[in-house]
């Protein structure tokens, strides 16, 4: 379960249930966020992927990044100061990932803990870019590359 000491930056990601992919967050400053998450063996997505094999799709391996290594980052630059501004409520505001480059270096199978660190490269004008890695708990690097994201203000029409 996620830690106290971060919680309420984690209560403002817009992810719930099956599709939220952070366990812990074990650092967090203005330039750098390291955090895990343990993939559940009986995930949706390992049932097809590959049957009788299973194997975590590399898309799922680039959520976890943007999760831990952009959008959690992401919250706490905006915010500053936890509990301030709900990025991700009714507020109309939330992250989003724009643009990645990752290269794959091991897969991640079902029930593995992987640990993802990320190193702001710079944060203006409401964009975000980042070095991001993903290692598993032997420290071999799983996945690399360069994560952007912007914050996005939704406008609702009444």
């Amino acid at each position: 379960m996620i830690k106290k000491k971060y919680k309420e930056i984690l209560d403002q990601l817009p992810y719930k249930s099956s599709y939220l992919f952070v366990d812990n967050i074990s650092f967090l400053n203005e330039d750098e966020v390291i955090g895990d998450y343990t993939l559940k063996k009986d995930a949706f997505f390992y049932e097809d992927h590959f049957a009788g094999n299973p194997v975590t799709p590399g898309s799922v391996i680039i959520e976890i990044m943007a999760q831990i290594g952009l959008v959690i980052l992401g919250i706490y630059l905006i915010t500053r100061a936890p509990g301030e501004l709900n990025v991700a409520g009714d507020s109309g505001s939330f992250p989003l990932l724009s643009s990645t480059d990752v290269s794959f270096c091991k897969i991640v199978l079902p029930g593995e803990k992987v640990i993802v660190i990320s190193k702001k490269q710079y944060f203006r004008f409401g964009k975000l870019k980042c070095y991001v890695e993903m290692r598993n708990t032997s420290k071999e690097i799983i996945a690399k590359g360069i994560f952007s994201g912007f914050i996005k203000q939704l406008r609702h029409n009444k």
